[in-house]
């Protein structure tokens, strides 16, 4: 079992994990245990997560959404495909 997860930070910005345990993770970030990135934009929120058979599985999905615009996480999270597909077309267009 797997999680990709992401949090919002106090600061407005997004932090994009995976783990085994959301709950034990969720509560290390709050509390200063996480990652570097989210001991500096305490606190933090989840606003989405996906769960995977497989932690490999969330992982690479952590990966994919990492390197996503701020927008485009916005859209997953808001649960709004319509935009999501527009963003990925006009990101493969770029390349």
């Amino acid at each position: 079992m797997g999680y990709m997860y992401i949090l919002k930070c106090a600061d407005g910005s997004y932090y994009t994990g995976s783990t085994k345990n959301l709950k034990k993770r969720l509560w290390q970030h709050q509390n200063g245990e996480g990652a570097n990135y989210t001991k500096k934009h305490l606190p933090v929120e989840l606003v989405y997560y996906e769960e995977y058979d497989r932690i490999d599985h969330a992982f690479y999905r952590e990966k994919q959404v990492q390197g996503w615009t701020k927008k485009k996480k916005e859209s997953l999270i808001n649960g709004n495909y319509v935009d999501l597909k527009i963003l990925a077309k006009k990101i493969w267009k770029k390349h």
